[in-house]
Order: C-alpha cells, then sequence, then structure tokens
C-alpha cells in the first residue's frame, strides 16, 4: 500500500500501562501492513478503542466516547470503528446502543489478527476475535512507540493472571498467566537504550510471578530478569508494575539493593487493612504479612518509595474494618496510592457471590477519608525531601513553564526545576526546596 494511498488509524487508549503498551503492539502490528497512526481522530479512516474493564467508571467513559464518535461516523459512513482490549469479550456486559456502532471487536489476545478482521469490515463484515491464548506474548513484536517522549518506554514481560481477586475481572479479560521469552526482552531493553531511551517500566498483571524456562533445567526469574536488564548500562533506568504481595520476594529486595539503577520505588496494592475484607477479596495474604513486606523493603532499600492501590466499600465493610485501612496507611507511611471506590464487576466471583452491600453515600465518604489521609502522608513525604538532593532524569518541559524541567527521581516523585542547559534524558542532581503533596521543587546543582 503506497502511503499517499494509506489508511489512517487512530488509536485512543484507556486504563492501565498495559493498555497502552498494547496500543504499541497494535500500531505496530498495523504498520506492517502499510497502515499510518495520526493523532487527529477527524483525519483517521479507523478509529480503535483500546478499553479497560477494571472498574464501571472506565467503561462509562469509552461509552461516553463511543456516542461522541456517532457523529464522526454520520458525517463519514465509511468510517471504520472498533473496540480494542478487556471490554471485548463483555460488551454484551457493558455496552447498549453503542455496539451497534462497533464494526470490529478484538480481544488483548487477537491483534495479530487485526489486519484480517480489518479487511472483513472493508468486505462489509463485522470483524471479530475475541479468543483468548495460552501462549501469546507477541515477544517478537518491536512496538511503535506511540506519543513517546524518547526517554521512557514501556517494555511487556508477560500477560495474564491468575490471582483471581474476587472483584477482578482482568483474569477473565487477558487469561492465564504466561510470561515472555527473557531473551526478547533483554534484546527489547537493550534496543530502546541504544535508541537513546533512558528508563524501561516493566509490565504485568504481576510481574514478580514471572518465570520463564531457558532450556532443559534453568528457569529465569523475575529478580534474574531484573539483574540482566540492570547490566545492560548504569545509565539505563529499570522500573516495573504490579507487584503482587503475596511474591514480592528478599531476592527481589536484594537484586534490587545491589544495582542503583533500579528504581527505589515500588507499587505494592494492599486494596484493605483488614484481614476479613482481603479474606473476601481473596488476596492472599493477610494484613500482617503485608506489614511483613513493607518492613523488608524498609531493611533492604532505606529511602524506597511504596505506593499503593486501596478499594473503599467493599462488599460487607464496616466501619471497624474501614479503620483497619487508615491505620495501616499511618503505619506505612504511603509515598501515593491510588484510591477507588467498589463497582462491581460482572463474571467476577464477588458479583456471583458476594453482595455489594455498602451504601454509595458510605462508599464515597469512606473514600473521601482514605484520600484525604493519604493527602497528608505524601505531604509529609515530599516535605521531607526538603533539603535533599536527587538525581532526576529530565523528561521533558513543565506542563505549566517552558521554562521550567519536569522529571522524576528514582523514588518515582515529579520533579519540576528551572530549565539548565540540558536535554530530555540527562540525568541532573536537584536540590529540593520546597513541595507540593504531588510534586517536589528544587534546583539543579550539577
Amino acid at each position: 500500500m503506497k502511503a499517499e494511498n494509506a489508511k489512517k488509524i487512530y488509536i485512543e487508549t484507556y486504563g492501565c500501562q498495559m493498555n497502552f503498551s498494547d496500543s504499541e503492539i497494535v500500531a505496530s502490528v498495523l504498520a506492517e501492513h502499510g497502515y499510518l497512526p495520526t493523532k487527529e481522530v477527524q483525519a483517521a479512516d479507523i478509529i480503535l478503542v483500546n478499553t479497560c474493564s477494571i472498574r464501571a467508571h472506565a467503561e462509562e467513559r469509552v461509552k461516553k466516547r463511543l456516542r461522541q464518535f456517532r457523529s464522526l461516523k454520520k458525517k463519514n459512513p465509511g468510517l471504520t470503528i472498533g473496540l480494542l482490549g478487556c471490554m471485548a469479550d463483555r460488551i454484551k456486559y457493558a455496552l447498549g446502543d453503542e455496539e451497534s456502532l462497533l464494526d470490529l471487536v478484538a480481544g488483548p489476545d487477537a491483534y495479530r489478527d487485526l489486519p484480517r478482521l480489518l479487511g472483513q469490515v472493508e468486505s462489509g463484515q463485522r470483524g471479530v476475535n475475541t479468543l483468548l491464548s495460552l501462549e501469546e506474548t507477541y515477544a517478537d513484536i518491536t512496538p511503535v512507540r506511540l506519543g513517546s517522549n524518547g526517554v521512557s518506554a514501556f517494555i511487556s514481560i508477560m500477560r495474564g493472571c491468575e490471582n483471581f481477586c474476587s472483584y477482578c475481572v482482568v483474569p477473565y479479560t487477558r487469561g492465564k498467566e504466561r510470561s515472555r521469552d527473557a531473551g526478547s526482552i533483554l534484546k527489547e531493553a537493550q534496543q530502546l537504550f541504544t535508541q537513546g531511551f533512558r528508563e524501561v517500566t516493566l509490565l504485568g498483571q504481576n510481574v514478580n510471578s514471572y518465570r520463564w524456562k531457558e532450556g532443559d533445567t534453568h528457569e529465569v526469574s523475575f529478580d534474574q530478569l531484573l539483574g540482566r536488564i540492570a547490566a545492560i548500562d548504569p545509565k539505563l533506568r529499570i522500573r516495573f508494575a504490579t507487584s503482587h504481595p503475596k511474591d514480592l520476594s528478599d531476592e527481589l529486595l536484594k537484586t534490587m539493593a545491589t544495582y542503583p539503577n533500579i528504581c527505589r520505588a515500588i507499587h505494592l496494592p494492599v486494596q484493605s487493612g483488614s484481614n476479613l475484607v482481603l479474606r473476601r477479596m481473596n488476596r492472599k495474604y493477610t494484613r500482617e504479612t503485608y506489614m511483613e513486606r513493607v518492613e523488608s523493603i524498609r531493611k533492604f532499600l532505606p529511602g524506597c518509595a511504596i505506593s499503593t492501590d486501596i478499594i473503599s466499600g467493599f462488599c460487607d465493610e464496616t466501619e471497624e474494618n474501614h479503620l483497619e485501612t487508615l491505620s495501616l496507611m499511618e503505619w506505612a507511611r504511603f509515598d501515593y496510592a491510588f484510591m477507588f471506590k467498589y463497582s462491581e464487576r460482572p463474571m467476577t466471583p464477588a458479583a456471583k457471590r458476594l453482595v455489594d452491600n455498602v451504601p454509595e453515600e458510605v462508599k464515597e465518604r469512606r473514600l473521601r477519608e482514605v484520600i484525604d489521609l493519604q493527602q497528608k502522608l505524601s505531604l509529609v513525604s515530599n516535605r521531607q525531601d526538603q533539603g535533599r538532593e536527587f538525581e532526576v532524569l529530565i523528561e521533558g518541559t513543565s506542563k505549566r513553564s517552558n521554562n521550567q524541567f519536569m522529571g522524576r527521581n528514582s523514588q518515582n516523585k515529579v520533579v519540576v526545576f528551572p530549565s539548565i542547559d540540558a536535554l530530555p534524558g540527562d540525568y541532573v542532581t536537584v536540590k529540593i526546596l520546597s513541595s507540593t503533596s504531588a510534586t517536589l521543587l528544587g534546583e539543579a546543582v550539577s
């Protein structure tokens, strides 16, 4: 297909970092067949919406966006609209009239099939493939870095999940857990560094359960993979997300302590501070074992930032359970958190066996208390950094001013400082002078 005749594809992504990584894989698959990405929705011949099902709010945003696309389709009847990702296999639950707008539906394991599906659409049929795979990891595909800043990139190291938390739809939308070839991950990381990227984030629903069988006898664990990537070059920073508390090993923490370029930041979702709620959530750890993991992080990685996820108002959560969550937050002193009120998801064990019986106004009030406490904890954490110096990787200019740089330190905290003679991708030492609950403010000292 000649470039002047190539169809333009606009990809809009919702949800987690894994979804953004998947969109880059989609762009790569379609580029191989002559389709060109565009950042302008009005210029697109094909609109693909990569979706998230983790919360009801995410699905409502997608439905609202599809309604907006309806007017584009009326103006351009030849416009193709497709839905990708986690909502693909459950549109009968998630969509109403918006489903009639779709020409194409593809699940997370069907992206190699997109050229064929688009061919079906061109012939007047609807293209649908929502089959899950036991093997697909897209290991051989070099992602197109959509909207990249040229400094940071995602690397997907595994797909699927088998934890079966009672509230979570991911095992049913992304399938069984499977790890990607360790060699292909190392190759991608090396290529990114050679291209000038200075930070990679390893992605998976539960990265620390990564296992790859190398040969007949040797198995590569996540901590071993992390060490191999860190050894590529000291100037390549490595982050990862997300870790399940039951799988966060001391071996991983020791590996992190060995390599300064493995960032001192761990995202460790707790969800609740109550053992009764954790049991109903099927989280496979207790409040006490979670606290023991936090203590190990503090022991092996002093100064490591710890972030978390918290769900307020899960089934049968009492006021006492809620207070246990607040007390755990105060004990752990989380640096930041992602906080949500519980929304029941179809297909999950919680939807089938538990009752969503916490009143909406109680959920909202408890969530507000969680958010208020975390803002205080984040402010305390950032104020403790005032007067300290950090190595910051420049990512670009600040959103508020072209005269300021923005970057992050090893602890994944956003740092803003006046511009100096440097470029995105450079490391610079910054002294922190002041802070908000979300940002460190300072000046370059070297």
